[in-house]
């Protein structure tokens, strides 16, 4: 707990998080049970949750992975006493619900929200977070060593904490505009012994000031009507955000830097809008980039909705944009 002090106690002030260092507290017991969870889509996770006999946990994986409703007894007290304290467990009539689920990362742990995701500042965490953590894996190596990193809309904190491990020498900013994910951050973080992970609010860039080397971003992508934080893109199809991370990237990377970028596009009748308008920002400013598909079809269910009602469908997609110079 030595390793963010600062953040801890400036964090834990806020009121739904009133103990950050019992959540840690909490992640490394569950770790030393041997807690293990993959979170599925919230699609998958309320079909398997609506099965017969899945209306109450009856182990951790339930009351932390599947974020379903428990007795006082399932939990040790310990944990049950850590939840309270970290200000996460929530009563459901005779029964009570943990407000974090917590993910496995290949051998470390993340807390982020339970599901339903319905709060506006809500964290979120799902399969494309591992598509996400997947495709810095394999590309981060590839690049020359850079120094300063953020991570534009951290949620969770899972990039910023996978760029800790991956470039061991350089300072990783992990920036948000929800507080809440801020919060988890600082938990995941040093739960992980994430030490150079830098949380702080900012909208985008604003708050932190020089360039940076690489810049790292999975946004929200999609039309959200409730237009929660971390799902809400905007403009017609859900990409206005991921585009002004292109022109933020534009504008504050180091020559010979990089941004790596992991969104959605809403396919229209066979064009992809979102590679037209990447294509036209980073092609005016010298960049060499690439983009590709890595899913062509996700989020297949919100194509019943208005503002898809004439998409083929949804691709995630992986763009890599450098900036010319360096050595």
């Amino acid at each position: 707990m030595s390793d963010h002090p600062t953040e801890l106690a400036v964090l834990a002030e806020r009121p739904r998080l009133r103990d950050l260092s019992a959540l840690v507290e909490l992640g490394s017991q569950l770790k030393h049970l041997g807690y293990r969870f993959i979170t599925a889509t919230p699609a998958t996770t309320a079909l398997v949750n609506a099965r017969p006999g899945n209306e109450l946990a009856r182990d951790l994986q339930d009351v932390f992975g599947w974020s379903r409703p428990f007795e006082a007894r399932l939990l040790p007290p310990a944990l049950f006493k850590l939840l309270e304290n970290g200000g996460m467990l929530r009563v459901d009539g005779a029964l009570f619900k943990s407000a974090v689920r917590v993910s496995s990362v290949d051998d470390e742990l993340l807390f982020h929200s339970a599901h339903p995701t319905t709060d506006h500042d809500a964290v979120f965490f799902g399969p494309d977070s591992y598509r996400f953590l997947r495709q810095l894996r394999s590309t981060v190596p590839q690049l020359a060593a850079p120094q300063r990193c953020v991570d534009i809309g951290c949620g969770a904190g899972a990039a910023a904490i996978a760029l800790a491990r991956l470039l061991p020498q350089a300072s990783i900013h992990a920036v948000d505009i929800n507080d809440e994910a801020l919060a988890l951050t600082v938990v995941n973080a040093a739960l992980a012994g994430a030490v150079k992970v830098i949380p702080a609010h900012s909208d985008l860039l604003d708050a932190l000031a020089g360039r940076f080397d690489l810049i790292v971003a999975n946004p929200p992508y999609l039309v959200d009507p409730a237009q929660r934080s971390y799902r809400h893109g905007g403009g017609v199809l859900g990409g206005a955000l991921s585009l002004a991370i292109i022109d933020a990237a534009v504008e504050r990377l180091a020559p010979g830097g990089s941004l790596l970028l992991y969104t959605g596009a809403a396919i229209v009748r066979g064009i992809d809008e979102m590679h037209d308008a990447a294509r036209s920002r980073l092609e005016q400013a010298g960049f060499r980039w690439r983009y590709e598909e890595i899913d062509p079809d996700v989020f297949g269910e919100e194509l019943q909705h208005g503002a898809y009602a004439h998409a083929d469908r949804i691709a995630a997609v992986w763009l890599h944009a450098t900036r010319p110079g360096g050595i």
